[in-house]
């Protein structure tokens, strides 16, 4: 079968798509970049690559119109924009148009499960985009899910960080709210499950796995599996703002993802039936079997993709990988030229390893800070950490910046920040050779937007003079224990 993947770079689209190629579908994935989706996959020779952007209908013309089916796995919820119902509105009814137009007989939509009356703003808006892909007349299978949880999910990451880190907890009302956790493993068994299969079409599922549990039992679970002691105080003066701030302050995912998983946290999400088990018949992991598979994806390095991998606000108005080439006008830099003696591959395995659990090699704790900060202000702050340890490709994320370019052959990284800052900011790392003597090159690039920016720059630059210097040193001198 020829498949349409939208989403194709996205958490689910990624670990989707080998699951499709091992089953001998021809895949075409719908991008909003090609050059990145390159860059990231190593299954880029095995599928046919289009570039699309759901909000502008003629960029849809590319979709070849002899498809047998189309996933689409794509939603706004981390959107800062509040008018974000109305972008996935308008998302969904182009794509709606466009697919129309093409011999698709299957429509696969994954959402949130939504059984409530009175629904978040959030899930809501996942009904619209239901009824706007129905209206195309092909035939729809909708699956709903609550929680997903998986390596690299968000849902994961926050349980995750609030577990590991709070010994106490004082939270609000919502951690009593009902909910029922799949493991990623079973959702990527249902999508390819419902693919051309006659008793899916134009049905909605909800789907989850075998354990109907609180927001705090999930956290204690956690916990009773990790060997961690934990008490949960539950306080009603928790408003859903102050929620949303106390969940930006203690875990990676920044504001407006925090506001959006608050605010639909006041509804249950539970099944309401097991239809789908007649249909696609499968015996889903427990919660606890879930985390088990999450800790060793960890353990192993090889966390597939990460809901950080998303790009954030910023990125949404720009071309993504037309920031690999740093502008050298109208900019301001400082520069760090650090002679080194030791192997070159060594010097690069340290740049290789920066960020996440390695840190920044010098001042770590102003760094920390610079991300606290952030966090204050809005920002992702530095929480979000590394999908991989061991590995980076470009649009990876790395503390508060995202990897533009990866690149171990020609030993350059290039860093742009996805921090709160009044202009654009770059952080370069190559090595050269001169004369026969290694060199790091180490540069920082701001471009400011209006006298705050240069002023911001400016008020910066002592701080930048003993940090970069020190930690262009520790890098050339650092050596990781064996």
């Amino acid at each position: 079968m020829k498949i349409l993947l939208t989403g194709a770079n996205g958490y689910i689209g990624t670990r989707l798509l080998p699951l499709l190629l091992d089953a001998k579908h021809q895949v075409v994935c719908m991008v909003r970049d090609s050059r990145r989706f390159a860059a990231q996959s190593d299954l880029v020779d095995q599928v046919q690559i289009i570039n699309g952007d759901l909000l502008n209908p003629d960029s849809l013309n590319e979709i070849p119109d002899d498809v047998d089916a189309a996933y689409y796995l794509v939603h706004s919820m981390s959107s800062s924009d509040e008018g974000f119902s109305d972008l996935e509105k308008k998302s969904s009814e182009n794509f709606a148009k466009a697919i129309k137009k093409t011999k698709c007989k299957q429509i696969i939509y994954l959402t949130g499960i939504a059984n409530d009356e009175h629904l978040s703003k959030h899930l809501g808006s996942r009904l619209a985009v239901e009824d706007e892909l129905k209206s195309s007349g092909i035939a729809c299978t909708i699956l709903r899910a609550a929680i997903i949880i998986g390596s690299g999910s968000a849902s994961f990451e926050i349980i995750r960080d609030l577990t590991e880190k709070i010994p106490v907890m004082v939270a609000p009302k919502w951690v009593k709210t009902k909910c029922q956790p799949i493991g990623i493993r079973d959702v990527l068994g249902y999508l390819t499950g419902v693919l051309h299969n006659r008793e899916a079409f134009n049905e909605t599922f909800d789907i989850g796995g075998p354990d109907i549990l609180t927001y705090k039992n999930m956290l204690l679970g956690y916990a009773k599996e990790r060997g961690l002691k934990r008490w949960i105080i539950t306080v009603p003066v928790l408003t859903p703002r102050l929620s949303s701030l106390w969940l930006n302050l203690i875990t990676p995912v920044p504001y407006s993802l925090a506001k959006s998983l608050v605010d639909s946290m006041k509804n249950e999400v539970i099944c309401k039936d097991d239809r789908i088990k007649e249909v696609v018949p499968r015996q889903c992991l427990t919660y606890a079997q879930s985390l088990h598979l999450a800790f060793e994806k960890i353990d192993q390095n090889s966390i597939v993709s990460s809901w950080k991998d998303a790009l954030n606000r910023g990125y949404l108005q720009t071309d993504f990988m037309d920031q690999i080439k740093v502008p050298q006008n109208g900019t301001l830099e400082y520069k760090v030229k650090m002679p080194f003696e030791r192997k070159a591959e060594e010097v690069f395995d340290n740049i290789w390893s920066i960020g996440g659990s390695r840190g920044w090699y010098f001042m770590d704790w102003l760094w920390q800070l610079r991300g606290f900060l952030d966090k204050i202000f809005g920002g992702v702050g530095t929480r979000r950490g590394r999908t991989s340890n061991i590995d980076l490709q470009a649009g990876d994320v790395l503390d508060f910046w995202r990897v533009l370019l990866a690149d171990r052959k020609n030993k350059r990284l290039l860093l742009y920040a996805e921090m709160k800052v009044p202009g654009e900011a770059w952080l370069e790392f190559k090595l050269v050779e001169f004369h026969g003597q290694a060199f790091l090159s180490q540069i920082a690039t701001f471009r400011p937007k209006g006298l705050w920016g240069r002023m911001y720059w400016y008020a910066m630059w002592p701080f930048h003079i003993v940090l970069f210097k020190g930690m262009a040193k520790q890098i050339t001198t650092f050596q990781p224990e064996s």
